[in-house]
């Protein structure tokens, strides 16, 4: 299920990148949300989160905040919550 959510993850930030009028670098597992690496801000983040949890019906942060910084470990938590 990792590559599904890596496709869906990519995907998405795509049409956010594209939305602000932004190219998506090549993204990789450890390409990092936040750091540079990829052209989103917190705002962007929390939206992908949102859309992720509509279009898989899971939400691995139900119990709580869980600690990710890059593409691999966000598909990772949607891994580990199916």
């Amino acid at each position: 299920m990792t590559d599904s959510i890596f496709a869906l993850i990519a995907e998405e930030l795509g049409r956010i990148a594209a939305d602000k009028g932004e190219l998506l670098p090549p993204l990789t597992a450890d390409s990092r949300f936040l750091d540079g690496d990829l052209p989103i801000d917190s705002l962007d983040l929390a939206t992908l989160l949102v859309v992720l949890e509509q279009r898989t019906g899971q939400d691995p942060f139900r119990a709580g905040f869980r600690q990710f910084t890059t593409v691999g470990e966000l598909a990772a938590l949607y891994t580990v919550s199916a």
